[in-house]
């Protein structure tokens, strides 16, 4: 039978390939129709990828006949499934998870150098080889698109590539133990990080010489920390990884390093602060919100072209509690819902009541408060790309969970509140509008990702404007973490029926 790629082909590929390229398969249309010479790059038991001389194609293997020398076994592939990236993370991640992974679907695996090989347990068949090869961003963009990779660990994200988020981190200031300074602000840890601080007196300290330590300028940390800067960070002391950047951390009584949380050894993590002294905490809740500043979520980053059926089942594996149980035996951040309840983060309300502004009154407080009481948090948090009506990536990630969740019966007998808020900047009537939109933009997805749900299963909307602040206005990061959409939860024998602002 034709298939449908064919069609698509045509327009290219309605030609045998020259004599002149040397091609290792033909793949010919059963019809005997056409056909199209190239030299295989990978087989996944469903499709072929090869490269011709009209590009890269991806083939529908019920649809030809394959001739020539390389041409695979069709009874059992040998699919590579190939990880480059962040050399911390992918090393403390991938094999556990690929072993998970390989238990969750009833395979044996065996680890054999940097791969994992998993094989029918039955027949001994090699079915797939996982591994993972440390990369910097810019040489595994290149090894993803010349098609020797299939995906990329990476701590950011990249317009022309899929993503998907596989764990959560967080960027925290470490010092010595024996470092008398307690706290730094973020606005003072920036100045630091730019070389603007040449000493500790200059951000609270003793009058001792402020020794910056980093990592290589093409590490994804050091490179998320720069563009969260919006400037490189200028250390005078770099290394080549985390562990040797912790340790001597730890041994300089006068340095100061940012470094991810789950590899920060033996030196001090240092508490932060935002600029009007509201603390920063990475919580787990807070850094799977996002509500800490320096959040830092992993990314898988996925081509634009179908990948092996064994990478996209281990990518569907990612989202199982199997698979975010590992993330969190091994340090990091997993992406399974928290709840908190409301009347537990009195910290927040004290920020809403020291933080309010002029136009933020006594009644908007109550009403907040009014719906707070008898609920719970959800970790799920939406924000969206700087000047956007999208939601950034990780928020895209957080979207598709919910609505999994909804589809499957989640929070039965439970309302679901969707929160929105602004930051403080302007008119207080046009924040509080603006919040009412962000919420309703998030719901709006949350339909079109679960279009089976029913609409009494959606959440509600309510919005509270800039009455609810995580941070201090005063900076760009600070509004940013105060535009937001939270999830609260309420049992259904909750009154509901809050009045809206006025």
């Amino acid at each position: 039978m034709q298939r449908v790629w064919w069609c698509a082909a045509a327009v290219t590929a309605c030609l045998v390939a020259s004599g002149a390229w040397a091609q290792d398969v033909t793949l010919t249309a059963r019809d005997g129709g056409l056909a199209l010479t190239g030299t295989l790059q990978g087989w996944d038991g469903e499709f072929y990828r090869i490269e011709t001389e009209y590009g890269a194609l991806t083939v529908d293997g019920q649809g030809v006949i394959c001739d020539g020398p390389g041409c695979p076994d069709l009874t059992a592939p040998r699919i590579p499934v190939r990880i480059v990236g962040e050399g911390d993370p992918g090393r403390a991640l991938l094999p556990p998870l690929v072993a998970a992974f390989a238990r969750a679907r009833g395979l044996d695996h065996v680890v054999d150098g940097d791969a994992t090989i998993l094989t029918d347990p039955t027949t001994g068949q090699v079915l797939a080889e996982f591994s993972f090869q440390p990369m910097d961003q810019d040489s595994a963009r290149a090894a993803l698109m010349a098609g020797r990779a299939e995906l990329i660990l990476s701590a950011g994200t990249e317009p022309d590539l899929g993503s998907r988020t596989l764990a959560l981190d967080a960027l925290v200031p470490i010092i010595a133990a024996d470092n008398p300074v307690a706290q730094l602000s973020s606005a003072d840890l920036a100045r630091a990080l730019s070389g603007e601080v040449q000493n500790w007196s200059e951000i609270g300290g003793p009058d001792m010489p402020l020794v910056l330590h980093g990592l290589p300028a093409t590490n994804g940390l050091q490179r998320a920390l720069s563009g969260r800067l919006g400037r490189d960070v200028v250390a005078s002391v770099i290394h080549p990884d985390f562990n040797t950047l912790a340790a001597a951390v730890a041994r300089d009584p006068w340095a100061l390093a940012v470094t991810a949380r789950a590899v920060a050894g033996p030196a001090r993590i240092a508490t932060l602060t935002d600029s009007c002294g509201f603390p920063l905490l990475p919580t787990s809740l807070a850094v799977k919100a996002e509500d800490y500043p320096l959040a830092l979520p992993l990314h898988l980053l996925t081509p634009r072209r179908r990948l092996p059926l064994m990478a996209r089942e281990f990518l569907e594996f990612l989202n199982l509690p199997q698979a975010q149980q590992v993330i969190a035996q091994q340090g990091y951040v997993d992406r399974q819902p928290e709840r908190q309840p409301m009347t537990a983060d009195g910290l927040r309300l004290i920020n809403a009541i020291q933080g309010a502004g002029a136009e933020t009154t006594l009644a908007d407080l109550k009403r907040l408060v009014d719906v707070m009481d008898g609920a719970d948090r959800l970790s799920f948090t939406f924000r969206f790309e700087d000047g956007s009506s999208t939601l950034d990536a990780h928020s895209r990630t957080t979207l598709e969970d919910l609505a999994r969740l909804l589809e499957a019966g989640g929070f039965t007998d439970e309302t679901l509140i969707l929160a929105g808020f602004s930051d403080g900047s302007g008119a207080a009537e046009a924040n509080l509008s603006l919040s009412q939109t962000r919420a309703e933009t998030v719901q709006a997805a949350l339909q079109a990702a679960a279009p089976g749900l029913e609409a009494d299963r959606l959440p509600q909307i309510m919005a509270f404007g800039e009455a609810l602040p995580m941070a201090c206005d005063e900076t760009g990061a600070g509004r940013r973490l105060n535009r937001r959409v939270e999830l609260w939860l309420r049992p259904d024998f909750l009154r509901s029926d809050v009045p809206p602002a006025d």
